[in-house]
Parts: structure tokens; sequence; C-alpha cells
């Protein structure tokens, strides 16, 4: 039902009708049928030897019982097929007829009733045509039943009709309701996906900008310390330590700056794919989501451009020359893994290394990498402090175990942290290569 229909409805008269129209259609109707049947009470009341008045009246309440009609189909009929040996009431048993095959009265309800009214209406025209008309009694049961069935079943074949196109109209209302709440949730699921892409990518994005930048500050840092305590006492070595820092400090802007340029870059337009024709929908959503939300979520991360194993000889020697002693050891014969893998192996050696020139200085680390059959593993470890390095003084969030995990459980890999019995911590990945 529409909306002016509801309001149509809720302003109409409190009865059976669902508008004002139907019930101003029906009260005319009545009044029609009312007028028809008192008219023909007349001749009733001839007939029957009774007063004029009471067939008039009998005739109006007759023809009035089709406001009746939505109400009570089935007692219209009743009435219609009850009055017409009476040679009344033709409004009422035509749409008595009409309002009963459109009703939802079950179907031997219908085929029941309208062959009770054709029977009466097939007997009462015989009756009365076959002492009216001198002719052969063959005519006389064609007309009767030409006249019964022209009065029954179109009638009944038109609401037939109508009711069925009202079911299905209907029925088509509800698809369309069904649809519009389907096309709802689709919409709060989409923008349900697109509001985790964009905290997923939240999330990646501190991750890398943290591991990208905690490193090379903690060696700047560690330089800075280094070039204060020997700046008098020792000038060449303030000197390479300065130097130092200052590599540190454009590797850093660098490494920045490439990774602004990836989040400013517009994402690359992925291929559709060509969906199955049930899926649409849910592709279409899940591309919406997609688009909105990740904005160039593997763009963002680096994977292409960053860093990869071979280059951890390199990150070794920067922890090196800051001061730590630190040996790497190398299991099984490398191979050429995913971007992704090595990428994430990397930075759980950074931010391992970075964690112990923050907790553990003076300390020995060992860092071993094994590549296997199918995965490749990695374990930082540090020793106990010596003691007699002094503190860095370098802030910590809480965050480089925490991204790590989350780096390394992405990829389907185990990751393991947690101090030594020889007083030290240890930290420990493996990735699936697969």
């Amino acid at each position: 039902m529409t909306e002016t229909g509801e309001v149509e409805g809720r302003a109409g008269p409190p009865l059976w009708w669902a508008r004002r129209r139907d019930a101003v259609w029906d009260v005319a109707l009545g009044g029609v049928s009312a007028v028809e049947c008192a008219w023909e009470g007349v001749p009733f009341a001839a007939e029957a030897g009774l007063p004029t008045t009471v067939g008039v009246l009998f005739g109006f309440v007759v023809g009035a019982t089709l406001v009746l009609r939505r109400r009570w189909p089935i007692a219209v009929v009743l009435v219609g097929i009850a009055v017409s040996p009476a040679a009344m009431g033709f409004l009422l048993a035509v749409v008595g007829m009409y309002t009963l095959a459109s009703s939802e009265v079950p179907r031997r309800i219908t085929a029941t009733l309208a062959s009770m009214s054709l029977a009466a209406t097939f007997v009462v025209m015989y009756m009365r045509t076959r002492g009216d008309v001198e002719a052969d009694p063959t005519l006389v049961v064609v007309l009767s039943v030409f006249v019964a069935v022209a009065l029954t079943v179109p009638p009944v074949l038109f609401g037939l009709y109508i009711g069925a196109r009202r079911r299905l109209m209907e029925s088509l209302q509800e698809r369309a309701d069904s649809l519009e709440r389907e096309l709802s949730l689709l919409a709060d699921r989409a923008e349900e996906r697109a509001e985790w892409a964009r905290t997923e990518e939240r999330t990646r994005i501190a991750r890398e900008m943290h591991d990208v930048v905690a490193h090379r500050v903690s060696l700047m840092v560690v330089h800075a310390a280094a070039l204060e305590a020997v700046a008098v006492k020792d000038p060449a070595r303030a000197a390479k330590n300065a130097a130092l820092v200052g590599d540190m400090g454009r590797q850093a802007l660098t490494e920045l700056r490439e990774m602004l340029g990836v989040l400013r870059a517009p994402p690359k337009p992925a291929p559709a794919p060509v969906p199955a024709p049930d899926l649409v929908p849910v592709a279409a959503v899940a591309a919406v989501a997609a688009a909105g939300g990740a904005g160039g979520a593997g763009a963002v991360c680096g994977v292409e451009d960053g860093p990869s194993l071979g280059e951890l000889e390199v990150l070794v020697g920067q922890s090196r020359a800051a001061g730590m002693a630190v040996e790497m050891l190398v299991h099984g014969e490398g191979a050429a893994y995913a971007a992704d893998v090595e990428q994430t192996a990397f930075r759980v050696v950074q931010e391992a290394l970075t964690n112990c020139h923050k907790h553990a200085p003076g300390a020995r680390v060992v860092v071993r990498l094994a590549h296997r059959a199918g995965e490749v593993a990695m374990q930082v470890e540090n020793g106990p402090c010596d003691g007699k390095s002094p503190e860095p003084g370098l802030p910590s969030g809480g965050n480089g175990l925490v991204g790590m995990r989350e780096r390394v459980l992405g990829l389907g890999g185990v990751f393991v942290s947690g101090p030594t019995d020889a007083g030290g911590f240890k930290v420990s990945a493996v990735l699936p290569t697969a």
C-alpha cells in the first residue's frame, strides 16, 4: 500500500474499508442495488399478495446488503441466490459473484456458490419463460442456459482475474520491500566493511611508520649519546658518529618521504572481476567497500618497494656501528620469497634490534635466520645488560611487539616473545613462504 493509501485508510471510516474511496464506492453500489430491488419489490408484492410497502421495504433491505460485499461476500451471494425466485437483485447477484471470486475465499466455496447461483438463475428463467413465451421447449432451455451463464460466468471469471492480479501486485510489492530491505542491509554491511578497511589501513600505516621511524631514530639517539661522550676525548670518533647520525637522519627522511608519497598517490585501478549473476550485489558491495575504505591498502604498505632479507646485513651493520655487539647466523640457502614475506621478516628483525637498543644497552645480541622447506624463521635474542653502558633514555610506546605479532599472524605465521632463562629477551617468528 502506498503512503497515500495508508493516510487515506487512517482517515477513512473505522469499519472494514481500507480506503475512503472503497467505502464511497460500496455505499453507492448498495444504494443503486437497494433502489433496484425496491423497484422490483412492487411486482413481487403483487404476485405474493403482500402490501406494496412490504415488497418495497423488503427489496430495499435486500439490495442494501450489497454494502457488505467486502466484509461478508459469501452472505451477499447467498442473499442473492435466496431472492432469485422473486426476480430481484440483478446487480446484487452480479456484483456479489464478482466480489466472491476476487476475494480470498477458498476456491471450492466459490465454485459451489457459483454453481448454486447458476442453477437458481436457470430454474427461475426457465419457469418464467416457459409460461410466458409460446415457443419450442428446446428454445426455452437454451435461452435459460444462456441467461444463467451470462449472469454467472463472466462475473466469476473477471473476479478471478482481478483477484489473481491483486495477489500478484501484493507479491511484487512484498518483493520490492524485501529487496529494499536487502539493499539497505547490504549498504550497512558495505559501510561496516569500509569502516573496517579504514581502521585496518590506519593500523597498517601506524605500524609501518613505527617500524620505519623508531629504528632510525633509536640509532640516531644512540649515536648522539656516543657523540656526547667522546666529543672532547676523541674528536675523530665524534666526527664519525656525527656523520652516522646525519646518515641515519637522511635515511629516515627519505623513507618518510617515500611513504608520504605513496599515501598521496591515487590508488591504481584494480581489474574488475566478472562475477556470477547471482553474486553481482555482493561483489558490487565488496568493490565499493574496498575502493572507499582501503584507499590503496597494498600500495600504502609499500610491499613492492619495501625492504627484503638481503638488506639484513646492512641492518645488522648499522647496529654494530652504533656500538652493539651483534652476531648474525644464517642457516640454509636463501631463496626469493614473496615481497610481503621478506618485508615482514625484515621488519621483525629491525624492531627486535630497536628494542635491544632501547632496553638492553651493552648486551650481546644474536640474530638467527633459517631457511627451511616452505617457511623462513628468524630469531633475535639478547643477553643481560652489562651494567656499564648508559641507558639511552628512548621512549617506548609498547607497540613494537604488538606490531610484530600483527604482521606475522597476518601472513599465517607464528610469533613468540618473552624473557630467557639467562636474563635476556628473545623474539622468534616463523613465516610460511608458500
